[in-house]
C-alpha cells in the first residue's frame, strides 16, 4: 500500500509564494539542500496550474524578476523532470510535454484512493492547493509536512495555503531545524468533524 504525503514549503505566515521572491525565498542553506537530496524517490501528484508552472520552468521559462535560474532552483526542476508525475486535469490535453508526466481526467480523490490501495512507495503532492485540500478532506493523507522559511510575506504573499481547510488535529511525528533558521515539522493529520467545544454540524 502506498503512503500519501502532503508536502509544503511556506513562509512563516503560511504563504506558498511571494511576488518578487525567488524559489525557497532565497534562504535555502547547505543543510536543507543536503536533506532534500537524501529524500526517497516519490511519485508527484499535481493539478493543472502547478503543472503549467513547473513544466514551464523545465522548458526554460525563468520566474518573473529573474534573469536566470539559480543553481539550487535548476537542480530542483531537474529532479522533478526525472521523477514520475501524475497530473489531474480536465483542461490539459494529451500528450503532456513534460517528461514522465501522466494525465488523469478521472476524479482525483478516487484515483488517489486506488493508487494508495494498489501501489507501493510514496505519493507526494507538490503545490496544488485545491488538490491537497480535497485529499485531506477525504482522509487520504498519511503525513503532512511543512518546511517553514524564516520570512513573513504579509505584503507580497500569494496563495495562502490553509484557506478553505477543514479543522485538522495534527500529531507530531518529526521535526528538524536546518541551517539554524529553517524549520521542518511533520504530522499525522486527523480531520475533525467539529472543534472540541463545538457541536456536530
Amino acid at each position: 500500500m502506498s503512503e500519501l504525503l502532503v508536502d509544503f514549503i511556506t513562509s512563516l505566515d503560511g504563504y506558498a509564494s511571494g511576488e518578487g521572491w525567488p524559489g525557497f525565498w532565497g534562504l535555502e542553506g547547505p543543510e536543507y539542500l543536503a536533506w532534500l537530496g537524501e529524500q526517497p524517490e516519490v511519485t508527484h501528484l499535481m493539478g493543472a496550474n502547478t503543472y503549467r508552472l513547473m513544466s514551464g520552468f523545465a522548458a526554460g521559462e525563468v520566474p518573473d524578476g529573474q534573469d536566470e535560474f539559480r543553481p539550487e532552483e535548476e537542480a530542483s526542476v531537474d529532479e522533478l523532470t526525472r521523477a514520475p508525475k501524475v497530473v489531474f486535469s480536465s483542461s490539459l490535453e494529451e500528450p503532456l510535454t513534460w517528461a514522465n508526466a501522466t494525465l488523469i481526467r478521472d476524479d482525483a480523490v478516487e484515483t488517489v484512493r486506488a493508487m494508495k490501495e494498489n501501489g507501493s512507495g510514496i505519493l507526494s503532492t507538490i503545490g496544488s492547493l485545491s488538490l491537497c485540500r480535497s485529499l485531506l478532506r477525504a482522509g487520504l493523507v498519511d503525513r503532512f509536512r511543512v518546511v517553514m522559511f524564516p520570512v513573513i510575506t504579509g505584503a507580497t504573499g500569494a496563495e495562502r495555503i490553509y484557506d478553505g481547510y477543514p479543522d485538522v488535529a495534527l500529531d507530531m511525528i518529526g521535526h528538524r531545524t536546518f541551517d539554524g533558521r529553517t524549520q521542518m515539522v511533520e504530522y499525522k493529520p486527523r480531520v475533525l468533524e467539529h472543534p472540541p467545544l463545538g457541536s456536530p454540524a
